[in-house]
């Protein structure tokens, strides 16, 4: 039995642990005791420590075999970076600002397995690409994506899985996409447009930086990636942006400097707050188009997950973590060997990698659904 270490119980860390501990003796990490409080398994035990001290963490996973990094964004670089510096083998779905491919020399040389980015999208949208960028000649590469309640709650008709910050970071944060060829800016929230689902209908995408890894790891002219909310999401998040809710710089009120963009979060935080029993889903389009065999072909999968009642862990908890726990264990069951940092589109290359993570979401009701014309 391997020793595997999660740093992070939020929503989605807390899925991996348990989904980890039906074969692996698994520790969680978390700075507050209420959300280790909820584990009884005996193969799951748990230490509270502050995970933001980089420097301890060399020390923590010294025993373990695996690290889970599932701390928030903010925090991601610097933990990730902490513990290939250990010499740990590690999956990532922190999905920090920065970029991951800075750690590939520091990967290579300390010998690990560093897989980045785990998740559902950056995570399972990038294997898909990935298998058939090896495949085909692609040309356009489209990603549709978001999670959402089923109950739309006015004003925000929207509730987050994890911190409101990591939510404000995808509406702030400039757009890049790929356009013939060139990496082109643009600001987040634009150029939306409506699409229909056949399980949930009409929503709205907009632009948002996605790509990450893509716009340096595949020679593809076209790709776009735009998260998908509620109609009218959009234009209150636009509001609250041109309001200078999102503000970085301090303003004082009542003899108190205060950023906008805390005070935002803290507020935002209760109207978000997902409970653990609400039902929400997961809803991701990806659409390749290229050549394959002289042919113009278009691949798309569609992906529709529900809140599992029976389990009742979170959709986007499914989703992400189940693409990081088939991968980790793809790792400790020594098929996927490969040293240095791996962006997740690296893993749909492999044939029996990519069948590996097909399998396991499957196994776990986790489905995409393929149509080529």
């Amino acid at each position: 039995m391997k020793k595997v270490i999660v740093l992070g119980s939020g929503m989605v860390g807390s899925a991996m642990a348990i989904d980890l501990s039906s074969k692996h003796k698994v520790t969680v990490c978390d700075i507050d005791s209420n959300k280790l409080s909820k584990y009884n398994s005996e193969k799951i035990s748990t230490k509270q420590v502050d995970l933001s001290q980089a420097d301890q963490i060399c020390e923590l996973v010294a025993d373990y075999d695996l690290v889970v990094n599932a701390v928030p964004g903010f925090m991601g670089y610097d933990v990730t970076k902490a513990v290939i510096k250990s010499g740990k083998d590690i999956v990532d779905i922190s999905f920090f600002p920065e970029d991951s491919l800075q750690l590939k020399e520091l990967a290579e040389k300390k010998g690990v397995t560093a897989v980045v980015d785990c998740g559902v999208a950056p995570g399972m949208c990038n294997i898909l690409l990935g298998y058939h960028y090896k495949r085909m000649k692609v040309d356009t590469y489209l990603c549709y994506v978001g999670g959402l309640p089923f109950v739309r709650k006015y004003p925000y008709q929207y509730k987050a899985p994890f911190s409101p910050i990591d939510v404000i970071e995808e509406y702030t944060r400039p757009a890049r996409y790929v356009e013939n060829g060139n990496i082109l800016v643009k600001e987040p929230l634009s150029d939306s447009e409506f699409l229909f689902f056949e399980d949930v209908g009409t929503l709205e995408a907009f632009n948002t930086d996605g790509l990450r890894s893509l716009m340096h790891t595949l020679d593809i002219p076209n790709m776009k990636e735009k998260t998908l909310r509620y109609p009218g999401h959009i234009d209150l998040i636009k509001a609250l942006k041109s309001g200078g809710f999102f503000g970085q710089e301090e303003i004082e009120i009542h003899n108190t400097k205060i950023k906008p963009i805390d005070f935002t979060n803290k507020i935002l935080f209760k109207e978000w707050y997902l409970a653990p029993d609400e039902e929400e889903f997961t809803v991701m389009r990806v659409i390749i188009q290229g050549e394959e065999e002289g042919t113009k072909v278009e691949y798309t999968y569609d992906l529709f997950d529900i809140y599992d009642d029976e389990t009742q862990t979170s959709s986007m908890a499914r989703t992400t973590g189940y693409t990081a726990t088939a991968v980790a264990n793809l790792i400790l069951e020594r098929k996927f060997t490969h040293k240095g940092l791996f962006p997740p589109e690296h893993l749909g290359f492999e044939q029996n990698i990519f069948d590996g993570i097909i399998k396991y979401l499957e196994e776990r009701g986790v489905v995409y659904e393929i149509r080529k014309v």
